[in-house]
């Protein structure tokens, strides 16, 4: 074990050599114990949105999301501390889940939104529970009561005042990415006797 962790770090230390740490925003997506993921996410100047900085961490955040296939980032997520998320469900995705499956989570195709600075209000205060799982937890998931329909305000990438009301599994990916600007993370609310590794089958095989 201790001969792992030499050479590991001895491997690290000859890649920092020839190549320097990478910047946020990251083209990954930082993992629980970034202290990025537990602080208090900042407003975003809204003078500052058309900005390269911001724009470029806007388009990053897409980028990952895409490549990774999941349907929600936070700003945090790729080790910038704003309040800014992206949520979008592609068709390809929504072809992927059974009939059965899309009446039970309430799932729907949803484009590209963007909200910057967004404020979160509950329309229907029942809780509905599903499994769910995060890109910063790679490899677990648990159950988590989230509300079954809300109202997200906000700016969108142009700074313009943009408002959703929603319902069903889309909801649920707000709220899930919202709660990343305060810090939080689905094990904050889940039900903990949930909580797996999503390969546990293949460990038994």
């Amino acid at each position: 074990m201790r001969l792992y962790h030499w050479v590991r770090s001895y491997l690290q230390y000859i890649k920092r050599k020839i190549q320097p740490p990478s910047c946020p925003p990251y083209n990954h997506v930082c993992q629980v114990g970034d202290p990025v993921l537990r602080s208090q996410a900042a407003d975003v100047d809204p003078a500052t949105i058309s900005s390269p900085e911001v724009q470029g961490v806007i388009k990053t955040m897409v980028k990952v999301m895409r490549r990774l296939e999941c349907v929600g980032l936070s700003a945090p997520q790729v080790g910038v501390p704003l309040r800014i998320v992206a949520l979008e469900y592609p068709v390809k995705m929504m072809e992927e889940s059974s009939p059965a499956s899309r009446e039970a989570r309430g799932l729907s195709v949803q484009p590209l939104r963007i909200f910057v600075n967004p404020t979160l209000r509950v329309l229907d205060g029942r809780t509905v529970l599903f499994q769910e799982a995060c890109e910063s937890i790679s490899g677990f998931s648990a159950t988590v009561p989230r509300y079954l329909s809300v109202e997200v305000s906000g700016l969108n990438e142009n700074a313009e005042p943009v408002s959703w009301q929603v319902s069903g599994w889309p909801a649920r990916i707000i709220q899930h990415e919202m709660d990343h600007l305060d810090g939080l993370l689905y094990l904050d609310r889940m039900d903990s006797k949930t909580f797996i590794n999503i390969k546990w089958q293949t460990h038994n095989e």
